[in-house]
């Protein structure tokens, strides 16, 4: 399969990158350095026409810039992907506790990443107004996700955590699973190292 890969550097990018190379796919890996910016509608819709599975694990600013411009590239994501499917890399702080509270709202989530996680939870609802036609997967992680090792083995939920913590190894087996035998389309799913 062809994947476009938006934002191929990162932590997240990287390992997927790798798992789904393993698994013998094309991954082109894409950044604002070699002309494939997510806020670039022509480079959205290149990257839909000549792949299968578009991937964002992009994410907001992480020094205090201003999030909109992130969240407008999610806009730009959706309205430009056409036909070719997407796997988007989201946050965990807008997965619910049992009692149906975002769990960026609790009184102990840590305030240093409120911020990006109310811009995760915008690009959540960005993707659920999406039109019908759109076949998106939001995949949030565990609350904790670090480097570490890949076991293979993870638990699924949909908008509660699954668990208390993921490697990043492991969340790019996630997602390449979630692509050869799609499980949640047009949905939000989670998923925790089991």
């Amino acid at each position: 399969m062809k994947i476009a890969l938006f934002g191929a550097t990162g932590m997240v990018g990287t390992r997927f990158a790798a798992e789904a190379t393993a698994r013998g796919h094309e991954v082109t890996g894409l950044s604002r350095s070699t002309g494939g910016d997510l806020a670039d509608p022509a480079a959205v819709r290149d990257a839909a026409a000549s792949h299968d599975v578009i991937v964002s694990a992009t994410g907001p600013s992480r020094t205090g810039a201003p999030h909109q411009e992130w969240l407008d590239a999610v806009a730009t994501l959706i309205a430009n992907a056409g036909d070719a499917r997407v796997l988007f890399v989201g946050g965990a702080g807008s997965l619910l506790t049992p009692d149906g509270t975002r769990l960026l709202d609790t009184d102990d989530f840590p305030e240093e990443y409120k911020a990006e996680a109310t811009s995760g939870a915008a690009a959540l609802d960005l993707f659920r107004a999406a039109p019908d036609s759109l076949d998106w997967t939001f995949v949030s992680p565990a609350p904790v996700i670090a480097p570490g090792e890949r076991t293979g083995s993870y638990a699924t939920s949909l908008d509660t955590p699954a668990g208390d913590f993921i490697s990043a190894e492991d969340y790019a087996v996630v997602l390449v699973d979630e692509i050869e035998q799609p499980q949640h389309r047009r949905q939000r799913f989670s998923a925790a190292t089991a």
